[in-house]
């Protein structure tokens, strides 16, 4: 049956769920509180490049659109990681050829915008979302000019981790659970300008960490040969954000922390002032769903810091499970709604936890011999033993069959067993050896 759905917000995961149901001949609208990027310059400072991987793909494939996103995405094959020393080490993401994907935020909000107008999808833009009226479903849109009642059969709430949907339902729901955790670091970007012709002043096709034990520096690719750079970094401390207060300071710490970035960087200390500073925030709520009138979906239901590169992936893998629903319940919008929020609840706390434990990793593991040993350890038993084994990158990255509540659950198993590898006698020689191997055997067997 036809239905009017409207969508409150039209960033990446509204503008992929209104395709999905215009898809089924539904009427969809989208209010989104923003003007039109595709009419407005783009504002550096807060766009984090996003990382593409198997769980996004499988969702923009459902529906027939990879193909034009692939005309805005670098593959990246590994990591590059840029070591205080000045030395550089290669870790590719798998030994089959893997890869995930860079992409411009803006870039790809804007191209899933036009092809949901292009498939009959009505955005209006400048529509701030003031109150909803839960007997009625109508929700108070106020724009530049007054203020407009708007009816939808159904209504979902994706305006991001600072939704206004949500806070409406919470605001009108005495048992709505909310919790909001920010970390004590913000991000802030800065850019690597392409060279000459366009060219790329380092590997195009690497995801470039700088580690630096209690912060690092990133960089993804751009399709026109920049490189956009995050730096996570404390707010307090030394150094931190609030330490460095001068240009010269600035141009100090990087000269001697992230050395090979300075020629790279010809506006560094400008922009570093320039750019604002912002916050990093995980969010949990509980529930998602009222009847068959309202949901929430993406960041504005479970908001993650960025470091398993799984917030885009995530709220595209929310849409492929909704639509999934559909063709099991068909009409059935009570039943869909609930099963949507029994399966994707547990798969949205259990990534917070993962993204967080991988900022650890990132930041601290990946420049240590130990760390990297063990998952030298990894890769070899998982080559060996592929069914009884799968690294939890490789489980949450490239494995959308498996939930992240599943990774989740492996990936403190297999943490455990590490453990107890990595503490055996001269390990360090005798990893290749079959004890070990029967070591992880027998602690697989009995975990």
């Amino acid at each position: 049956m036809k239905k009017e759905f409207v969508i409150i917000g039209a960033g990446l995961v509204g503008s992929l769920l209104s395709i999905y149901l215009v898809k089924r001949g539904h009427n969809v609208k989208i209010y989104e509180r923003r003007s039109d990027m595709r009419e407005a310059k783009m504002i550096a400072g807060r766009s984090i490049n996003l990382a593409l991987s198997d769980r996004g793909i499988k969702a923009l494939e459902q529906i027939g659109i990879m193909d034009e996103i692939k005309e805005i995405a670098i593959p990246m094959h590994g990591r590059s990681i840029h070591n205080g020393d000045g030395t550089l080490a290669y870790q590719a993401y798998g030994d089959d050829g893997q890869f995930i994907n860079s992409v411009s935020r803006g870039e790809l909000n804007k191209k899933l915008m036009t092809l949901a107008e292009d498939k009959g999808v009505e955005i209006l833009f400048n529509h701030t979302c003031e109150k909803i009226d839960w007997k009625k479903n109508i929700i108070s849109f106020k724009n530049e000019t007054a203020e407009i009642k708007v009816h939808a059969d159904l209504i979902f709430g994706s305006d991001g981790a600072f939704s206004a949907a949500r806070l409406n339902y919470q605001l009108q729901n005495d048992r709505f659970q909310y919790q909001q955790h920010y970390i004590d670091f913000g991000y802030k970007e800065l850019t690597i300008p392409a060279g000459e012709n366009g060219s790329f002043q380092m590997e195009k096709n690497a995801l470039h960490i700088w580690p630096r034990g209690n912060f690092m520096l990133i960089a993804l690719p751009n399709i026109d040969g920049s490189f956009t750079c995050t730096l996570f970094f404390p707010y307090e401390g030394d150094p931190s954000f609030a330490s460095l207060k001068t240009k010269e300071e600035v141009m100090h710490f990087f000269e001697k922390t992230f050395a090979d970035t300075v020629p790279l960087i010809p506006t560094l200390a400008e922009d570093f002032f320039n750019n604002p500073t912002a916050s990093l925030v995980t969010v949990k709520c509980f529930p998602w769903v009222l009847e068959d009138k309202f949901a929430l979906i993406g960041d504005a239901a479970h908001a993650i810091v960025p470091f398993f590169g799984q917030g885009m992936n995530c709220g595209f893998e929310d849409c492929l499970v909704l639509n999934d629903l559909i063709d099991k319940h068909a009409d059935d919008w009570i039943t869909i709604l609930q099963e949507y929020q029994q399966l994707r609840k547990p798969d949205g706390d259990a990534i917070a936890e993962l993204a967080l434990n991988n900022f650890i990793e990132m930041r601290d593991k990946v420049g240590d011999p130990s760390f990297l040993l063990q998952k030298k350890i990894e890769t070899a038993f998982s080559k060996k033993y592929p069914e009884k084994w799968k690294p939890a990158y490789a489980q949450v990255t490239f494995s959308p069959q498996i939930r992240y509540s599943q990774a989740l659950k492996s990936s403190i198993v297999q943490e455990k067993i590490m453990q107890q590898i990595m503490a055996l006698p001269d390990i360090e020689n005798n990893w290749q050896t079959e004890a070990v191997e029967e070591k992880m055997l027998s602690l697989l067997a009995v975990k």
